[in-house]
């Protein structure tokens, strides 16, 4: 019986090692893995001069739906990922209004999404002040965790977390399972900077650099691991921007202290503040972009394989948000979900390590059916990317809402020739192909998941 699909030809990339494999697939999953399959296929598709990644998991994407749809939107965020070579990506509980704090909430967000995501999705619940009774509600919704702040989110309605509100939330979470997301940045530290350098009229880029020093980020990723301990929570850093706060999740981890894992975000290790002065607010994120010597050392914690897992923190906004004469007041957020695949890709990355990172672990650490890497009966999630490829980033190619990402004209390596989500094609040579195909994904049971 002909199979569905056979790919022929490609280098296949998985966290193992890169070999040339032909992919056959059946009923959205791969089937089949080897040097040559032989046999027919309903469709066979030439990859000879291509690396064949699997597609990435973006744990970390504000799309902004409901409610904020002109800041993005399930839509145009979806169709960006999956131009970049993704399949999957985790909405985080804000910007969306109202934001997922309560069952209510997770239920328009996951109606906004179906029927109109691009990629298959999973949701995060949120962890504030407001919604502590709420969290055992948001993790029978099927959520693959708690995002909390450790700072000012910049939303009115998604307060930041207090000591007392992140261990009481950890104590919840460690009960019901699931890991709590942090961003960590010691909020009394940034804030204290910010208002002293306002209030003296310093309030340019370099200026915003200085208010959020790594220190506030060391000390509140020390804060998390210590009550990730006492708790038994398991505990996911998000955007590290630090070869610090990466060593200090690795020797926790290390030395038995916590189930904690780290994750960077690909400017980080693409663009400095140097950069920021130069692109102004479409690079402005917090924790901050940093020097060039701690951007390279970022960079060396990657490829030596301590950094877990790599999302996007793709979180745009409006032309006129990212406009301010006072750089503190201009929203913080870089568009970069297109450009995953191929910063990496550029910056020189062990291909085993970008699967790993953007895949596998990603799949392990939220427990997503079905998803992880290149593997028979795994579903059949494929980035069919030309390594030979390199051209400045165009504004007119990139399919979010806005296009302000500070990747534009920027020299990128590979070029995403396809895309494809459970088998299906779902872009192709700069075009998306078909109606939006993406499901809904929750973690299952933890007796289920062997956890």
């Amino acid at each position: 019986m002909a199979r569905d699909c056979i790919i022929r030809g490609g280098m296949v990339v998985r966290s193992s090692g890169v070999a040339r494999l032909d992919v056959a697939i059946e009923d959205g999953r791969v089937s089949a893995l080897a040097p040559e399959i032989g046999g027919g296929a309903r469709e066979t598709i030439d990859a000879t001069g291509l690396h064949v990644f699997p597609g990435v998991l973006d744990a970390h994407v504000h799309f902004n739906d409901p409610g904020r749809d002109a800041w993005e939107g399930v839509p145009t965020g979806s169709a960006a990922l999956v131009a970049g070579g993704g399949t999957c990506f985790i909405d985080m509980p804000l910007n969306s209004s109202p934001p997922t704090l309560t069952a209510a909430s997770f239920d328009r967000k996951l109606e906004a999404c179906q029927g109109r995501a691009r990629a298959d999705f999973a949701l995060w619940g949120g962890l504030t002040p407001d919604n502590l009774g709420d969290l055992e509600a948001l993790a029978e919704r099927g959520v693959v965790g708690f995002k909390a702040f450790m700072s000012g989110s910049g939303i009115d309605d998604f307060r930041r977390c207090d000591d007392e509100t992140l261990f009481r939330g950890m104590q919840i979470a460690a009960r019901l399972g699931l890991p709590v997301a942090v961003h960590a940045e010691n909020d009394g530290m940034t804030s204290v900077l910010a208002a002293a350098a306002r209030g003296a009229g310093r309030t340019s880029v370099r200026d915003y650099l200085e208010s959020r020093p790594i220190s506030a980020e060391a000390e509140a990723i020390s804060r998390a691991l210590a009550f990730a301990e006492e708790t038994g929570c398991a505990l996911h850093v998000v955007h590290t921007s630090s070869a610090r706060g990466v060593g200090l999740i690795r020797r926790a981890v290390e030395e038995g202290r916590s189930d904690a894992t780290c994750e960077v975000c690909p400017h980080y290790l693409f663009f400095t503040g140097d950069d920021m002065e130069r692109l102004g607010a479409r690079a402005k994120c917090a924790p901050p972009l940093r020097s060039e010597s701690e951007r390279a050392a970022l960079v060396r914690e990657v490829a030596a394989g301590r950094v877990d897992t790599i999302g996007s923190d793709h979180s745009p906004s409006p032309p006129s948000m990212k406009q301010a004469g006072d750089f503190f007041g201009a929203w913080g957020g870089v568009s970069g979900a297109q450009a995953t695949l191929r910063a990496l890709i550029t910056l020189g990355i062990p291909l085993e390590q970008i699967a790993s990172r953007v895949s596998d672990n990603v799949s392990r650490r939220f427990r997503l059916p079905g998803k992880g890497g290149i593997r028979v009966d795994g579903d059949a999630d494929l980035a069919l990317v030309d390594l030979s490829s390199r051209a400045p980033v165009a504004e007119g190619e990139l399919l979010d809402r806005h296009h302000l990402s500070p990747y534009v004209g920027q020299p990128l390596a590979g070029s995403i020739r396809r895309t494809l989500l459970r088998g299906a094609t779902v872009f192709r040579d700069g075009t998306l192909v078909g109606p939006p195909l993406g499901r809904f994904l929750r973690p299952p049971p933890i007796d289920s998941a062997g956890s």
